[in-house]
This record gives C-alpha cells, sequence and structure tokens, in this order.
C-alpha cells in the first residue's frame, strides 16, 4: 500500500532506517542502511536511486546519505506512526514491546491519517483517565475485579467519552466517583 505521500511501504522503511541512523550517527552511509534493514547493498543502492529521484533523499554514490526536506517530513511521520502505533500495542492491549515494534513496523503503513488520529485520541482518554497512564490496562482490570459498583464504571467512562466528542481530544478528566 502507499501513503498519501507517494511512497511504497519499503520506501517509508527506509526514510525511517536513514532518519533512526541519523539520529544515531550523525551520517549515514549506504552500509549502514543495508546493516539495519537486513539486505544487500545492491537492493539499498536501487532504493536509494528510487527515494533520490522522488526528491527524498539526496544521494551519490559513496557519500553520505542525507535527508532532503520532504524526506525528513516523511520521515519522521513514519517513525511517529510507529511510536503510536508500539505505545497502543503495549499500553492498551499489553502486547511484549517486541511484538508491538514488529507489529507496528507493519501497520504503520496500512493504517489510513483517520485511524491513526483515532487511536492517538483513544491514547489521550487513557492517559486522562483517573485510573489511566502507564498502567491502564492492569489498572482497568484490577478495578473491574475490586469495583463494588460496575455500573459507576460505565457511568464514568460514558461521562469520559461523552467529554471527549463535546471538548476533542484535550477534555479535563471527569470527577472519579467512588466505588
Amino acid at each position: 500500500m502507499t501513503q498519501d505521500n507517494g511512497l511504497t511501504e519499503s520506501q517509508e522503511d527506509y526514510l525511517e532506517a536513514i532518519l533512526a541512523i541519523l539520529e544515531d550517527k550523525q551520517a549515514v552511509r549506504a552500509k549502514d542502511i543495508a546493516k539495519r534493514l537486513g539486505v544487500t547493498g545492491p537492493s539499498v543502492t536501487g532504493a536509494l536511486h528510487v527515494l533520490s529521484a522522488k526528491g527524498v533523499v539526496n544521494y551519490a554514490p559513496y557519500d553520505v546519505i542525507t535527508l532532503t526536506k520532504k524526506g525528513r517530513k516523511a520521515a519522521e511521520d513514519v517513525a511517529r506512526r510507529h511510536r503510536v502505533l508500539k505505545d497502543f500495542l503495549t499500553r492498551v492491549l499489553g502486547v511484549s514491546a517486541s511484538e508491538a515494534d514488529v507489529a507496528a513496523c507493519r501497520m504503520e503503513h496500512v493504517l489510513s491519517p483517520s485511524v491513526m488520529r483515532k487511536i492517538v485520541d483513544f491514547l489521550g482518554l487513557v492517559d486522562m483517565c483517573p485510573d489511566g497512564g502507564n498502567d491502564w490496562i492492569c489498572s482497568v482490570l484490577r478495578t473491574f475485579e475490586e469495583v463494588e459498583d460496575p455500573e459507576g464504571c460505565r457511568k464514568c467512562i460514558e461521562r469520559c467519552l461523552e467529554q471527549h466528542r463535546v471538548q476533542g481530544s484535550n477534555p479535563e478528566p471527569p470527577e472519579r466517583s467512588s466505588g
């Protein structure tokens, strides 16, 4: 699948790898990309020629590789989608970090911007929940096991969702109900 940026999944992976290497080493060479992605040198060279023609990388054989402004924007977008998805999978679904990383890498290319916005909004709800934060899923499970009034939890969730619909992505947390 191709994103709105006109790049294929593979091309996005190359840009994401280049960005990560730049953050680690300040300079990127084809061999660094090959090592990071587990591909051959000729594959990297071919991809860099295509990416250069698309105006997202500056590439010349045996020289350092840099991202253009357009390429940096695309790479940062892919990296952001990856972080959000990995965060969702680990924090909300309780998936292990390594499994979430692999799944996020595959999902980051195929989810539409509107689905990504919904995931970001949902993570915002998790953070706003009085029992939220990094231990949200454990907190929810514990709450449902310990709560004397499950109806109170349902009402709190409904208030959070209604407040979210009315105020957008950054509503104030509701008052915590006893129970």
